[in-house]
């Protein structure tokens, strides 16, 4: 069923709050958890539900929505829109929040930042939040006391160009040289799509993005660890690659002051996080990071497929 966003979305004057159901409450993550949402916009078919979503938005946010061409455009941004506001809103604080007050501004880099109402009887907690999306999929990524950033991309992801002269434009020389090596097209592809997660996932973390960051100016490697990288609850702990990023205006000085989670997600799409590791630049602690996966339909139906085969870690490319 084709569905008219653009008129449904400007003939939103009712309230519909009455007519939602509670968002199911959830506990605010712990310092060394990451909570990471998804929904896929295919599974989302009510035009009745999609203008409940609408009025959630502000009036900024509906203008936004209303601008883009086409309605599958429209009803994918309306889906990213409200899945923050209903995803933040979620969590359990000194006070309830309804996710239509929330209000956000932008970094110096446009990322956007919750911009809590301060007063005596209400401690904003410390929250980062991150989105990402595809066409067929929208994430979202929720911690506490650390910068967060995310991405998701298509496994079947098409290029255009030549993904070997695609990555000299965008890539350094060493991941050029990796890339490379790699002689079946649809594996170097498939690893291509991973190390441009990662990548997206760091500079969002930063809280950058690729503008103020351009992925040459920096590496990913990949190590055989013996560190315990992240846990998913449902699974043992993964000994997935140990991530670090080498800057290429100081070669040979490698960081691991981020933690970074590399999945495949929902059969479909692969998924990198990145979340800032303040105990490890403190030298502190090398604990993993504990992710919980939630798929959700807000207002409908939230499944936790942590442990399941929804959600299944990934190694790095070619470990050192």
């Amino acid at each position: 069923m084709k569905l008219n966003l653009k008129m449904n979305i400007r003939c939103c004057q009712r309230n519909f709050s009455s007519a939602l159901p509670p968002l199911v409450p959830i506990q605010l993550p712990s310092p060394r958890e990451t909570h990471f949402w998804y929904i896929l916009p295919d599974e989302v078919k009510s035009v009745a539900l999609l203008n409940r979503y609408s009025e959630l938005l502000s009036p900024c946010e509906r203008e936004n929505v209303n601008r883009m061409s086409g309605d599958q455009l429209k009803k994918r941004a309306l889906l990213a829109r409200a899945l923050v506001r209903t995803t933040i809103a979620r969590y359990q604080t000194n006070c309830e929040i309804n996710p239509r007050s929330l209000k956000f501004r932008k970094n110096i880099y446009g990322k956007p930042e919750v911009e809590w109402h301060k007063d005596d009887n209400f401690s904003p907690p410390p929250l980062h939040f991150n989105i990402s999306h595809t066409p067929s999929m929208i994430a979202c990524g929720v911690t506490i006391d650390a910068p967060i950033g995310i991405d998701v991309e298509e496994k079947q992801r098409k290029l255009k160009n030549d993904i070997i002269a695609f990555a000299q434009r965008y890539f350094s020389p060493y991941e050029v040289k990796l890339l490379t090596s790699i002689s079946d097209p649809e594996v170097r592809r498939q690893e291509f799509i991973k190390l441009w997660t990662l990548k997206e996932a760091y500079v969002k973390a930063l809280g950058k993005g690729f503008s103020a960051m351009p992925f040459k100016t920096f590496t990913i490697q990949f190590r055989t660890s013996t560190l315990r990288c992240f846990h998913l609850p449902g699974n043992s702990v993964s000994k997935a690659s140990e991530v670090i990023v080498e800057s290429s205006n100081d070669p040979g000085n490698l960081t691991n002051n981020c933690l970074f989670a590399l999945l495949e997600v929902a059969g479909s799409h692969y998924a990198a996080i990145c979340v800032e590791n303040d105990e490890i630049v403190r030298g502190e602690s090398n604990t993993p990071m504990k992710l919980t996966v939630r798929k959700t339909i807000p207002f409908v139906e939230d499944v936790c497929v942590s442990g399941t085969d929804a959600v299944l870690p990934l190694r790095g490319i070619i470990e050192q």
